[in-house]
């Protein structure tokens, strides 16, 4: 059915959300357990069946939304970017930075919204200093998730998300490049003793060197992009207005 012609059984004080730039559907359902009308948008097909438009974001942002959270990719935008940084086989330095100028119209195309409250999410990167610092930075391991991906939030209309639950870790990374079990403590490190000061904690999705453990592929930054069901519940929690 076309969300357009859809026929909204919901209260009336209830929002139109999108979530933009989503093909999982999990902060879409997030905020649809609410009551809310949430729609998810992406060029890709959704994973999760429910109310998704296939598409370009971009031609849907003038429809009357309340809310917005939108995952524009991060390629092209993240301090981690190879292609315009160190250069890459695939790209030519104009092409990787053709694609990065791209990349940040996108994002500002999203953040000029005619919607009255906003969320735009990416990873630490160049809109810090293109567009502006961030709102805040969250953690996984604030939202109940044992796992590290530092993750800005650029906000609209939308109070600062709260963490919810502090996730516990197994072992801890010394900076002499020891990995040790937790219950030793952070100045427990069986290589130097401590003499190099606090180790940091190790998380689940951390190899021994500190990398994300997903290895290189197509699926990479399909995985990577999806939200954490724990910072997805916060938000349509703490988020949850009304329209009226």
């Amino acid at each position: 059915m076309d969300f357009r012609t859809y026929t909204r059984i919901l209260k009336l004080n209830d929002m139109k959300v999108l979530i933009g730039c989503e093909f999982s559907g999990i902060v879409r359902e997030a905020f649809k357990a609410k009551g809310h009308d949430a729609w998810s948008c992406d060029l890709l097909d959704t994973e999760i069946p429910g109310n998704h438009i296939k598409g370009d974001v971009l031609e849907i942002l003038n429809d009357g939304w309340d809310m917005m959270v939108a995952h524009p990719p991060c390629t092209y935008l993240t301090s981690a970017n190879t292609y315009i940084n160190r250069g890459c086989s695939k790209y030519t330095a104009e092409e990787a930075e053709e694609l990065r100028h791209e990349a940040v119209l996108f994002f500002f195309a999203l953040a000029d919204a005619p919607i009255p409250k906003i969320c735009i999410e990416n990873p630490i990167g160049i809109m810090s200093r293109i567009y502006r610092k961030p709102n805040q930075i969250i953690q996984p391991w604030e939202f109940g998730h044992a796992e590290s991906k530092a993750t800005c939030f650029w906000l609209k209309g939308l109070p600062i998300l709260k963490p919810t639950k502090y996730a516990d870790w197994k072992r801890y990374r010394c900076r002499c490049g020891g990995v040790f079990e937790a219950e030793l403590g952070k100045y427990g490190c069986p290589n130097c003793a401590g003499e190099m000061g606090a180790a940091r904690p190790l998380w689940d999705n951390q190899t021994k060197s500190g990398q994300n453990k997903l290895s290189p592929g197509p699926e990479r930054a399909k995985l990577r992009s999806k939200t954490y069901q724990g910072i997805a519940k916060a938000m349509a929690e703490q988020w949850n207005f009304k329209t009226k």
